[in-house]
C-alpha cells in the first residue's frame, strides 16, 4: 500500500504549491507523474514549470513532447506512468487506479472550493478503507505545511 498525503491548499494556489513539491521530489532523486483534471490544466502546468522561479525550470514533459522515459516529471490526464515515476501527484480531483504502485501519492485540493473539499473527503475514506497510509496536511497562516492527521 502507498503512503497517501492530502494537501489542503488554503494560502497557496496549485500553480505555486505543485512546483515547490515537484522540486523537492527531484532533489530526493525521485521521478514524478502529475495527473491533472484536463488537457488545459496540463498545458498551464507545463508552462508554469518552465518559468516558476528565477533560478531555472523544472524538467518535464507531456504527451506532446514525447520521450516519456527521459522525463523526470510527466504531466498527463491519463492514468499512465510512462516515466517510471515513484511519486504520483493528483490535482483537480483526478483519481488513479494505480495508487498502490507508488511509494507516495500526493493529492492537492483547493480549500476554497466546496466541491473539491467534498471530493477530497470521499477520496480520503475510500483510500483509508483500501488500506493506504493516509495523512492530512494543511497550510498555516504563513503558508507552511503542517500535518493535522
Amino acid at each position: 500500500m502507498a503512503e497517501v498525503r492530502f494537501y489542503h491548499m488554503t494560502r497557496t494556489p496549485l500553480d505555486q504549491a505543485l512546483p515547490q513539491m515537484l522540486e523537492k521530489t527531484l532533489e530526493r532523486g525521485r521521478r514524478a507523474v502529475v495527473r491533472a483534471g484536463s488537457e488545459a490544466r496540463v498545458e498551464a502546468l507545463s508552462a508554469r514549470l518552465w518559468t516558476y522561479n528565477d533560478r531555472g525550470f523544472l524538467p518535464h514533459g507531456t504527451v506532446k513532447d514525447g520521450r516519456a522515459e527521459r522525463q523526470p516529471i510527466w504531466l498527463t490526464v491519463d492514468d499512465e506512468v510512462p516515466n517510471g515515476a515513484e511519486v504520483l501527484f493528483l490535482t483537480d480531483g483526478a483519481t488513479s487506479e494505480k495508487i498502490a504502485d507508488f511509494g507516495l501519492c500526493v493529492l492537492l485540493f483547493d480549500g476554497g472550493d466546496e466541491e473539491a473539499l467534498a471530493q477530497a473527503r470521499g477520496q480520503w475514506m475510500a483510500l483509508k478503507e483500501a488500506g493506504h497510509e493516509v495523512t492530512y496536511w494543511q497550510q498555516d497562516d504563513s503558508g507552511r505545511w503542517g500535518q493535522k492527521v
